[in-house]
């Protein structure tokens, strides 16, 4: 079976510098891999290589065995990335249907519903995102994943930040459910995993990074 998301020989960089290189790394379908390093690694620059939004220096990334290009191997990701994204000015519920838009999803406002629900917000539908605390922004910006478990792959950023206990729960059950429909998970996490099943894989992007083998910071 073919991975979901496929790097090869991948390097990336900010700026002038090189943050890691010779990077190899597969999603199998069903799998949650967490991408762990130390700060300024560069999980953040990969997640954005992976979600092709930004380019590798070298290497390439695959797409269910073929290259990563055009449009249509987007609508089959989902990334979120570590800042919510999420109009101020809008309520919940048009800040969440606003992001599908933008990525060429569309739903009816029970699904809308459904996905606050799961995340805990259904309240907070009506209320301006500038109203919102910190978690419950999280929150609406992660229930993109409920109207997104078809989806085959999501790329995550620190989505864990600023949720309480019933919120870290909402978003396991939603990637054991993710997984369980044979989608693949790529996210970053500053907490241990709580995930029983599937078990996470862990990737440590230190390996990689260069000035890993010298121990160069």
């Amino acid at each position: 079976m073919l991975p979901v998301l496929q790097a090869l020989d991948l390097a990336g960089q900010r700026g002038e510098r090189t943050l890691f290189e010779h990077l190899d790394l597969a999603l199998e379908p069903g799998a949650v891999v967490w991408l762990r390093g130390r700060n300024g690694r560069g999980k953040t620059s990969l997640l954005r290589l992976l979600a092709g939004l930004a380019s590798p220096t070298a290497g390439q990334v695959q797409v269910h065995g073929a290259p990563q290009r055009g449009p249509a191997w987007r609508r089959s990701l989902v990334y979120i990335g570590h800042q919510n994204a999420l109009k101020d000015d809008l309520t919940a519920s048009e800040a969440l249907a606003f992001l599908e838009r933008l990525g060429a999803r569309r739903h009816d406002a029970a699904g809308i519903n459904a996905a606050l629900t799961r995340l805990g917000v259904l309240h907070k539908r009506r209320a301006p995102v500038r109203t919102l605390s910190q978690g419950q922004r999280r929150r609406v910006a992660l229930a993109r994943l409920a109207l997104a478990l078809d989806q085959t792959l999501w790329l995550l950023d620190e989505p864990f930040d600023a949720l309480d206990v019933d919120g870290v729960l909402a978003l396991n059950e939603l990637l054991a459910e993710h997984a369980a429909r044979g989608g693949a998970t790529l996210l970053t996490s500053h907490q241990p995993l709580g995930l029983a099943a599937p078990v996470p894989r862990v990737f440590d992007l230190d390996s990689h990074a260069l000035g890993a083998q010298t121990g160069t910071p």
